[in-house]
């Protein structure tokens, strides 16, 4: 098999993200992996790019495994060999979901984090779908409690999460506005569902908040910033309002004055999705259901930024380190 793997941590970049890259991490042939006792080896068809990959690389993420690895946290394909305590079986397409791995011809995953794809789901889709839409669910259904008709803020809305956010908040009956930094990035919230849309660069979203609102504000605001936008959050919140912590892709931690949430009786309520694998894996499996019916009835759907042959990963992941990515960026095999 052949396998990117990482043999030395390589900061990110604005700039020329893939020459680092190319420098820290090769593309070359290595050993097939053996299936876990309760798990599987999966024939790679597709593999999803997400930002904690490129912190993984860059020796920043929780978790650091020993050189050389593979990184790769998302991907997709059909089982070549069962463990004897597996639930799979060979020639069963599934997506997983792990910390590393998915950048390779051939990965082991265990049961745990690996879930059966159907046949009308394509391999790129399977590969883009697992992590954002699961964060999103469990945000907004049973962090949240979304419901139909509240106002729904999303930040950061043109990104895989973001994408997502939008497009459950519409499932489930609720209008969304979405802010972004760009007119493309704009028309990409409208793509996924977004009612209305805000140009954070150009435009005080608090103030469009409100006035959207009739000066309500957002019933629920989803996060994935932090830092200012976090800030500016809590003050275009409604009334019992739910403000919904996802990551901070900002690069600073925000606090809040307690005095802010008391008086507007607001929730600020966390989520850490990959807690649920230990605390209540049998969550993650109902929530994989839920969103696999919100694609069978055309109400989610992943939107792909780029589609890239897996030898281009260095390429692929400068796009989201240099901030000119949307959406869902998928490599596959060929």
């Amino acid at each position: 098999m052949k396998a990117w793997r990482v043999h030395k941590h390589g900061a990110m970049t604005k700039s020329d993200t893939a020459e680092m890259l190319r420098s820290v991490m090769r593309w070359e042939e290595c050993d097939d992996p053996t299936p876990p006792k309760d798990g599987v080896v999966i024939d790679v068809a597709a593999a999803g790019l997400n930002f904690p990959d490129l912190l993984l690389i860059a020796g920043k993420y929780q978790a650091n495994p020993p050189f050389p690895f593979v990184p790769g946290m998302e991907a997709a394909g059909t089982v070549v060999a069962v463990g004897p305590k597996s639930r799979h079986r060979i020639g069963q397409r599934v997506l997983t979901n792990g910390i590393w791995g998915g950048f390779a011809t051939r990965m082991a995953a265990r049961d745990m984090y690996t879930f059966a794809v159907p046949d009308a789901m394509s391999d790129v889709d399977a590969a883009a779908l697992h992590v954002i839409y699961q964060t999103s669910y469990m945000g907004l259904v049973y962090r949240c409690n979304l419901q139909e008709h509240e106002t729904l803020l999303v930040h950061g809305g043109s990104g895989g999460v973001g994408t997502s956010a939008i497009q459950i908040g519409k499932a489930l009956g609720a209008r969304v506005i979405a802010t972004a930094s760009s007119d493309e990035k704009l028309a990409v919230c409208r793509r996924a569902g977004a009612d209305e849309v805000i140009n954070y660069k150009e435009t005080d979203f608090v103030q469009a908040v409100k006035d959207l609102t009739d000066g309500k504000g957002a019933d629920v605001i989803y996060d994935p910033v932090g830092g200012d936008v976090f800030d500016k959050s809590s003050r275009c919140i409604a009334f019992s309002g739910r403000l919904l912590v996802i990551g901070f892709a900002s690069g600073r931690i925000p606090e809040i004055a307690a005095n802010r949430i008391l008086l507007k009786n607001i929730s600020v309520v966390g989520l850490h999705w990959g807690n649920y694998y230990e605390k209540a894996p049998e969550l993650v499996q109902q929530t994989h259901l839920r969103v696999l019916e919100l694609y069978k009835n055309d109400k989610i759907r992943p939107l792909i930024c780029s589609e890239s042959p897996m030898d281009a990963l260095p390429e692929a992941l400068a796009q989201i380190a240099e901030r000119r990515s949307w959406g869902k960026l998928v490599v596959v095999n060929q």
